[in-house]
C-alpha cells in the first residue's frame, strides 16, 4: 500500500489542491486561469439555456391551450428572469444588488410556478 492510498481522502485532496494553486504560481499561469473561468461560466450559462429551451420545447403544446393572459404572465416572468439573470452576470452585484437580484428571481418564479398551478388545477 502506497502512502497516499492510506491518506485521508480529505488531506489527499487538500495537498492536490495546494499542488496545482503551486503550479499556477510558479509558472504565472494567472490570466489562463482566468481565461479558463470566464469560458466555464459562458459553458455553464449555455447549458442551462439549453437545459430550459428542451424544458420547454416538451411543453409547448400544453401552453399553448393555456389563455392568453396566462401565457403572458408565464412568458413575461420568464423573460425578466433572464434578463434579471442576464444583468447580474454582465454586471454583477454587491449589497443590496443582490438583494434585488435574488427578490426578482425569486418573484419570477412564484409568478410562473402559479400560473403553472392555475392552469392545472381541475375543479
Amino acid at each position: 500500500m502506497s502512502f497516499f492510498s492510506r491518506m485521508n481522502p480529505f488531506v489527499r485532496g487538500l495537498l492536490i489542491l495546494a499542488a496545482i494553486a503551486g503550479l499556477v504560481v510558479v509558472f504565472q499561469l494567472e490570466r489562463t486561469l482566468n481565461a479558463l473561468y470566464i469560458l466555464a461560466r459562458v459553458a455553464f450559462i449555455l447549458a442551462i439555456a439549453y437545459f430550459i429551451f428542451l424544458t420547454w420545447r416538451e411543453q409547448r403544446e400544453g401552453i399553448s391551450m393555456w389563455s392568453s393572459r396566462a401565457q403572458w404572465v408565464f412568458y413575461g416572468a420568464a423573460a425578466v428572469a433572464v434578463a434579471d439573470v442576464g444583468l447580474y452576470w454582465y454586471g454583477g452585484a454587491v449589497g443590496y444588488e443582490v438583494l434585488a437580484f435574488v427578490a426578482i428571481l425569486a418573484l419570477c418564479g412564484l409568478a410562473m410556478w402559479r400560473t403553472w398551478r392555475d392552469q392545472h388545477r381541475y375543479v
